[in-house]
């Protein structure tokens, strides 16, 4: 499975941002599936998931400002971030919270005004 993250870019504090993520060489319907970050100088986080069944859980930096979906038809899963904060600048990747297949590029995400 190779996973591609987009939507990245720079935009201001306050602002919103849509990750995707979209899978071939597979499907991934059945796993669980989560957004990570990686921040200059930090490791590596993890930022929200979501189970095969559709239960979320999200860090608490993010909590009430990120959503995390999928849409299992297309094997795709988005990141919605809302009222973005200087601190979530960070390339953002996406993979299985349990199985993980190679990182990709990820997606870069860049907060300032």
């Amino acid at each position: 499975v190779q996973l591609q993250a987009s939507g990245g870019g720079l935009v201001q504090p306050g602002g919103s941002l849509r990750l995707s993520c979209a899978a071939s060489g597979g499907i991934f319907s059945g796993h669980a599936m989560a957004w990570y970050r990686q921040a200059p100088g930090k490791q590596r986080e993890l930022v929200a998931a979501m189970s095969a069944r559709g239960n979320t859980n999200y860090a608490d930096s993010v909590k009430g400002r990120f959503t995390i979906s999928r849409v299992h038809a297309n094997n795709t899963v988005y990141l919605q971030m809302n009222s973005l904060k200087p601190e979530d600048t960070a390339i953002y990747y996406c993979n299985g919270l349990y199985t993980r297949w190679s990182w990709g590029q990820g997606t870069l995400v860049t907060v300032s005004s």
